[in-house]
């Protein structure tokens, strides 16, 4: 029996990720697919547009044999953190063979190569990262003088660096590297739409423009073209019910959490330090809605991403101390499974058999199978579900008024 893994978002589920599956099954041979899924938050730093059960159910309608839920206190963290998180989880179910990921490269052997590089962080790139952040260069503009410096045989494909997939793809590379995992890496190059393109008519599209037509315009005969036919059942069933939902729709939420810890310290939370911990308070009396308010943080050094997962830190009060004791290493305790096909009962046997970690179907046995550290953590996505959960009620009300928001009885997917 061979797995293959895959760390996605699915936000939203689109035929770019059909395809992706479809390959990596290809490539690896794989008898079944593994996908670690980012639940209700995501790495960019916002709620995804849909609900990490109907995402789930899009995936595996898909080609997807188990789908399993990232912590919160991961998904939406640093490039590094995410990919590293992942691939432990990955790791710990004792069953994958491979990972298989997109990227704009396509060439595992020169990702692999900038992973050794940046892994190893040499004195040479150490001292030149030191001097260029000094002379206030962006950290891309510092890490690639630094790469020239370290690593001059990878010059040649500095440009890699500068596109999205090809940089997380590079972190999955670090992360087996760093737990030093037998999982083979494999990539399929990315088709289609660039990941910040918005065009709904260039092939795959990105799930990026999917996003913002269902805010502009809503459904429309380019977005269907775009979604695999049994997700978008999915998602004509849950329209305008329990999606699609925006970062804009935490706003008071945002706002309160904010003012309520305005008198404490901001730096109590991941990635804020003094200045922008200084920065919140002073622009605080201008905040209007999440997103301008991102805006209005950004700076130089600090990107909207940065700024917006600093921000549901704070909403979903997540803070160092709590990183800290989960090891800030992507240290994992448990695997929750979102849903599965009945079809993949041997898979979940195996990783019953050959798991380091508890494998989770029911939140009501978590108690007696986590430690307080796992317990915490998964006390966290919860929370952070719960949040979520309260905010499409209140966009959307009146459509499931006797619904109760209680992730405890909400049933994974079994299709």
């Amino acid at each position: 029996m061979k797995t293959v893994g895959i760390i996605a978002e699915y936000n939203p589920f689109h035929n770019g990720h059909a395809y992706h599956i479809r390959k990596a099954k290809e490539l690896t041979h794989a008898d079944y697919c593994v996908v670690v899924m980012s639940g209700d938050f995501v790495q960019r730093g916002a709620p995804a547009l849909m609900d990490k059960y109907l995402r789930a159910e899009c995936a595996l309608k898909n080609g997807a044999d188990l789908v399993i839920e990232l912590p919160v206190c991961y998904s939406i963290s640093s490039a590094e953190h995410f990919a590293r998180s992942s691939v432990a989880l990955l790791d710990k179910l004792g069953v994958v063979d491979a990972v298989c990921f997109g990227s704009e490269s396509g060439d595992i052997r020169v990702l692999t190569e900038f992973a050794k590089a940046l892994l190893d962080e040499s004195p040479v790139f150490k001292r030149t990262l030191d001097q260029e952040l000094r002379l206030g260069h962006t950290y891309p503009q510092a890490r690639n003088a630094a790469l020239e410096a370290s690593a001059p045989h990878l010059t040649s494909h500095i440009n890699i660096l500068t596109s999205p997939n090809n940089i997380l793809g590079i972190e999955y590379c670090k992360a087996l590297l760093f737990w030093e995992s037998t999982i083979v890496p494999y990539t399929v190059k990315r088709a289609g739409s660039s990941y910040h393109d918005n065009s709904l008519d260039n092939g795959f599209c990105s799930a990026l423009a999917i996003r913002e037509s269902l805010r502009h315009a809503g459904p429309s005969e380019g977005l269907v073209r775009q979604i695999p036919s049994a997700s978008l059942k999915v998602m004509e069933d849950a329209y305008l019910k329990s999606f699609p939902v925006f970062a804009d729709d935490f706003s008071l939420l945002a706002q309160y959490s904010l003012l309520s810890r305005e008198s404490a310290d901001y730096t109590d939370y991941p990635d804020i330090d003094r200045e922008l911990s200084d920065r919140i308070r002073k622009f605080l009396p201008n905040y209007c809605d999440f997103r301008s308010f991102c805006d209005l943080l950004k700076s130089k050094n600090r990107t909207y991403a940065r700024i917006s997962r600093s921000l549901l830190h704070i909403l979903l009060d997540i803070r160092r101390d709590s990183l800290m004791l989960y090891g800030q290493e992507g240290w994992i305790f448990y695997a929750r499974m979102l849903g599965f096909r009945q079809s993949a009962s041997p898979l979940l046997s195996a990783i019953k058999k050959n798991a380091g970690i508890p494998l989770l179907s029911k939140l009501a046995d978590a108690e007696k199978q986590l430690a307080p550290t796992g317990l915490s953590m998964l006390e966290k996505d919860i929370y952070a579900s719960h949040i979520y959960q309260s905010v499409v009620r209140n966009k959307f009300p009146g459509e499931n008024p006797s619904t109760e928001i209680n992730e405890y009885k909400i049933p994974i997917i079994k299709l």
